[in-house]
């Protein structure tokens, strides 16, 4: 392999422990699927079971001797990092949101969905730091946008992260499952405040419009989830964007230089792919229910432009877009604000039901029906706790954690439009 470039690979192995279907079979695959690459940098979403981490580790070793598994919330965030270079530093910043506990079925809540992080040292690069992420995944693409007001914190969160990085002076390079299409408002804060580059949008500038078969999809628009093609996807209900562009693109590499006075070398994406879209040999499935995205990324030289030049300027996000955004996360606070009123509501009423019980419990004209009230209190009981847990405790963490997002937009917004009238003014002013 050169080392003028860099070969990035990103999966979502679908790795829930007695949930995803045929696992066992499909990680051994995919570690052998791993082994045989020549990637340099490997970032792998919803590989939970430290075991199945194992087995991909040791197998890929050979290449990628430096490794990564990051634990978060109850369950663990899903996420890991493989390196061909070493790796000096990691860290994992979990979303301030990631859905309620009471929505069981999801799970977002109890694996604590994350920002994953490994610092490489590259010989030519220098400090380069990698992000690994899994963004909520509730809420589709369909409906009000409040609906996925926690992927859009996730989303603010995972920018400013990846922001930071630059500002310290690193090429970063970003990977994962971000749950979103490329126009929804997610992508548009991640790429305009963390000022991250699409490889897939970089290196397919101009995609025809529509795609007759869903081979096409895959080459044209880098379909990677709810493909007709995915055995895992391929009976699965839809919604209408799915439907009509035989799938979605979920899965993202992104990049960006660092901030950084004087000549450094510069990323440049050359090729990206949809991988792994086959089905695992000896078998009749696919390897998960995602496939993977590779991307190269060439390493150039610094030119005379670039000594003379002085930092680039952060991108910002648009006025527009901070608004709708404002409005989204105004509109969860409402509602969670209500539907953790409700809840505490529920808990008085279970309250008052259980002090009813304990003192009908005297009256009881059998004695064979005392079981039966003492299980019913035990059930109310758990329930009322259970409210009181999550209208209190959880609405009150979701209504703070959206406070803050909304304070620090309306202060970002506030400093947009400073700067605006300070151009102006330097401009009247000349």
């Amino acid at each position: 392999m050169s080392d003028r470039q860099l070969r990035i690979f990103s999966l979502n192995c679908w790795g829930l422990k007695f949930i995803a279907k045929d696992r066992d079979e499909r990680i051994r695959a995919i570690a052998a699927a791993l082994a045989a690459s020549q990637h340099d940098v490997i970032c792998l979403q919803e590989i939970w079971v430290f075991a199945d981490f194992e087995r991909v580790r040791d197998a890929a070793a050979g290449r990628l001797p430096h490794s990564k598994f990051f634990y978060s919330g109850a369950l663990g965030a899903g996420l890991a990092i493989l390196s061909h270079f070493p790796i000096v530093a990691t860290a994992v910043h979990p979303y301030s949101l990631n859905g309620a506990p009471m929505d069981v079925g999801a799970g977002d809540w109890f694996v604590g969905k994350a920002a994953a992080t490994a610092t490489i040292l590259h010989p030519i690069l220098g400090l380069v730091q990698i992000f690994n992420t899994h963004l909520f995944a509730k809420g589709g693409e369909d409906g009000p946008e409040y609906n996925r007001a926690h992927r859009l914190v996730n989303a603010w969160e995972f920018a400013k992260l990846a922001r930071q990085a630059a500002e310290l002076g690193r090429h970063v390079i970003a990977a994962g499952d971000f749950n979103s299409i490329p126009t929804t408002l997610p992508m548009e804060v991640i790429r305009a405040h963390a000022g991250l580059l699409d490889a897939w949008a970089v290196t397919h500038p101009n995609p025809a419009a529509g795609a007759a078969t869903p081979q096409e999809a895959l080459a044209r628009f880098g379909v990677t989830a709810d493909s007709p093609l995915n055995t895992y996807s391929a009976a699965k209900p839809l919604d209408s964007h799915a439907r009509a562009h035989w799938g979605k693109r979920l899965d993202y590499v992104l990049y960006r230089q660092p901030v950084r006075a004087g000549p450094h070398p510069r990323l440049r994406a050359t090729q990206c792919r949809v991988a792994l879209t086959e089905i695992v040999p000896g078998c009749a499935f696919s390897y998960s229910d995602h496939f993977g995205l590779e991307a190269t990324l060439a390493i150039e030289d610094p030119t005379q432009e670039d000594a003379l030049a002085a930092p680039a300027e952060p991108t910002e996000v648009s006025e527009v877009a901070v608004a709708a955004f404002l409005q989204a996360l105004g509109a969860c606070y409402s509602f969670a604000r209500e539907r953790a009123r409700k809840e505490l509501t529920g808990f008085v009423l279970c309250l008052v039901l259980v002090v009813a019980l304990a003192i009908g419990s005297s009256w009881l004209p059998h004695s064979w029906i005392n079981p039966i009230f003492i299980i019913f209190t035990v059930f109310v009981s758990w329930a009322g706790t259970t409210l009181l847990y999550e209208g209190f405790l959880y609405g009150q963490w979701e209504c703070n954690a959206l406070m803050n997002v909304i304070e620090e937009l309306e202060i970002y917004k506030k400093g947009l439009d400073l700067q605006r009238r300070h151009s102006q003014s330097l401009s009247r002013s000349a």
